[in-house]
């Protein structure tokens, strides 16, 4: 009898092995160019997706932001990944708190998400120089995004650093990683190539394996299509509402005759920015395009969520940057809140697909702490006294105020000292990668009558602030203003503050040098012998200053850049607020609050300021309220204090009023500045 099971055994064993064989692996996901779609363990799916930038959410907020998500129905999330936000420095990584990508990535499985990653190297996103370092540009005559040895050695390094991360987490493996992208929207890039796109695709290979699907994605435009694909690699689409989706995905199929309809990002809105009006995209538009969409059996990606700063800039004839808010008009506000858009696209997806049971999670609670005033105002002007008002000397919120002339904290801000130079060097020559940069210098000869301080074109980058002998001059602008007229004496010191407001993050600009590109001169004549300051103004402000130094007062006027600091306390609660610089004037108005759900008061005459926001040691970003269209800053509640005082620091850059005020509201503020006649609860 054991002697005739035996054959029955084996003849399951052969069974067995045989069906194995001829079946998918346990988890696979794969293009199926016979049915026009993909497979996931072997069966037909598609996936409906929304993006989100974790390097620009709070890393308290995730769980919020991606449960949200998969209730709105998404099954998937697009995950970007900044190089520059990971390697500040060559060989220098940062994978903590906020930029711990594998914790981020573990919290999408727990919460049922598949994941389409973006590593780049290049993303866009709108993100500072596409995510490319800048430590790149320390190599003048590098070419980046191509098969430059210089800039491929980068990239190797930095892909044996990330891949090794990614690997375990692929779905193959496991994990929820349906799909990578390999490098982004290449065909917009002037260089075309191929060489450089082989080496990519052999280094994912090498480091990912072969089962995992590789994608591309590039604009409908065939000639961007020729450039920004190749053989190895699944070719995407891009396209937003009011698009002809039937013609949009014929330009898919010109270069995939075969395999699955996908538009791998669907701009459901538009970034703003500065100096231009607020983006808007109609719920009803995205709602349509995304219905004609899924009706074909696409995939779709759909950018879902806004987020905080990093901001780039585009060129489009002239320098653009982008605003601190990365609001674009998107279904999930910065602040995490669902808005009717998201509603509209959750009903779409209710059509194609069972959505997740339960409801929506409700906006992140927010609170109008109201105003706070930065110097005490010291009586109460005529029917300030009203029962509904009260004056800022009333609120528990008041501030006391800290004064000084950024040129007077040189030793502070740049302890290293100053660089020596015959000429003006750039951010990258002195191998400072953000922020700000003081050039100084003496005038050679007495200026009695104007003379005329000009820079070459398209040498400032991107804002310089003049001061000859401490004494606010003017701004020259990167495509702007290039020249002021100044007068002076032999030996007066002349310092120029230039800002980076962001590299170009988009098209063949992005070797986007900071800085004195140029010399500046006077009447014609270059100047010399400059002394070259780079501030690490992030970096002290984390570290304490100046709230944990002596105070430091300037009898100078108030025009130019300076800092001023103060603190408050939150009445018992941390929760999310938006802040506001009111118009500033001599007047001293009555400021104050009319309950928790609404702010309102008389406010003084448009604002003509602007500059950078601390709290706690968090930069909040730039404000800019003449320019617009963004009025107010994002202020997440995890970066508050609760019980103890929080410290605010404002690096005002052109000029600040005798009584500086700050309004917290529980919204955010676009597309207006607020006036005498306005109330701050639109």
């Amino acid at each position: 009898p054991a002697r005739m099971r035996l054959p029955a055994l084996s003849l399951l064993l052969v069974a067995g092995l045989l069906h194995t064989q001829a079946s998918p692996p346990a988890r696979s996901f794969q293009l199926d160019y016979e049915e026009n779609c993909f497979r996931k363990d072997g069966v037909p799916f598609r996936y409906i997706s929304g993006s989100i930038h974790y390097a620009r959410v709070p890393r308290p907020a995730w769980r919020d932001r991606l449960l949200k998500m998969y209730m709105s129905g998404l099954s998937a999330v697009q995950v970007y990944v900044p190089w520059n936000y990971h390697e500040p420095l060559p060989g220098i990584y940062d994978f903590a708190g906020d930029r711990d990508i594998e914790a981020f990535l573990d919290l999408t499985a727990e919460l049922g998400l598949l994941v389409i990653l973006r590593p780049g190297p290049y993303i866009c996103a709108e993100w500072e120089m596409g995510g490319l370092p800048a430590w790149l540009l320390w190599k003048p005559d590098i070419v980046l995004r191509s098969s430059d040895p210089a800039y491929l050695a980068a990239v190797d390094s930095w892909l044996h650093v990330l891949l090794p991360k990614i690997k375990p987490r692929l779905y193959q493996h496991g994990g929820n990683i349906i799909s990578v992208q390999v490098e982004n929207e290449y065909g917009s890039y002037y260089a075309c190539d191929y060489e450089y796109l082989r080496h990519l695709l052999g280094s994912f290979r090498a480091l990912l394996g072969s089962e995992v699907l590789l994608f591309t994605t590039d604009s409908t435009r065939l000639e961007e299509l020729r450039c920004g694909t190749l053989p190895g690699l699944y070719a995407t689409i891009d396209f937003g509402p009011g698009s002809n989706v039937t013609e949009a995905f014929g330009a898919q199929r010109w270069v995939e005759p075969k395999g699955p309809l996908v538009n791998s990002e669907y701009y459901t809105g538009w970034l703003d920015y500065w100096g231009e009006a607020h983006a808007s995209t109609s719920s009803g538009l995205v709602a349509r395009g995304l219905e004609e969409m899924l009706h074909l059996g696409a995939s779709v990606n759909m950018q879902v969520l806004p987020s905080l700063p990093w901001p780039g800039a585009d060129f489009k004839d002239q320098y653009k940057p982008v605003t601190t808010s990365y609001d674009y008009n998107a279904p999930l506000l910065e602040a995490g809140d669902p808005t009717e858009k998201l509603f509209a696209i959750r009903t779409v997806i209710s059509k194609f697909q069972p959505l997740p049971v339960g409801p929506m999670p409700p906006a992140t609670p927010k609170h109008a702490y109201g105003w706070v005033a930065l110097q005490k105002v010291s009586a109460c002007p005529e029917g300030c006294a009203a029962p509904a008002w009260h004056c800022p000397a009333a609120l528990s919120a008041s501030l006391s105020l800290q004064y000084a002339n950024l040129l007077d904290v040189l030793d502070v801000l740049c302890p290293s000292g100053p660089i020596q130079s015959q000429f003006p060097l750039t951010f990258e020559a002195i191998k400072q990668a953000h922020g700000f940069v003081v050039y100084r210098t003496q005038l050679p000869r007495d200026v009695l009558d104007p003379a005329t301080l000009g820079a070459p074109p398209h040498s400032v980058c991107d804002r310089g602030y003049v001061m000859l002998q401490q004494e606010y001059q003017g701004t020259l602008e990167r495509d702007g203003q290039m020249m002021l007229h100044v007068t002076g004496k032999a030996g007066d010191t002349l310092d120029v503050l230039l800002e980076n407001m962001g590299r170009i993050s988009f098209g063949a600009n992005t070797s986007d040098f900071k800085g004195l590109l140029g010399n500046l001169s006077l009447d014609a004549s270059p100047l010399s012998n400059w002394l070259i300051y780079p501030l690490a103004i992030d970096t002290v402000i984390q570290q304490g200053w100046p709230h944990a130094a002596l105070p430091k007062s300037s009898s100078r006027g108030r025009e130019g850049p300076a800092f001023y600091t103060g603190t408050f306390e939150t009445p018992g609660i941390a929760w999310d607020t938006f802040v506001k610089f009111p118009g500033w004037s001599k007047v001293r108005w009555c400021v104050a609050v009319r309950g928790e759900g609404g702010v309102g008061a008389q406010l003084s005459p448009i604002s003509i300021f602007q500059g950078q926001l601390w709290i706690n040691g968090f930069n909040l970003g730039r404000y800019w309220p003449r320019r617009g269209p963004q009025q107010t800053l994002f202020v997440p509640g995890s970066v508050l204090h609760v019980g103890r005082p929080n410290n605010i620091t404002v690096l005002e850059l052109e000029g600040a009023p005798p009584t500086p005020l700050l309004l917290f509201l529980d919204r955010p503020l676009f597309n207006r500045t607020l006036s005498r006649s306005t109330t701050a609860t639109e």
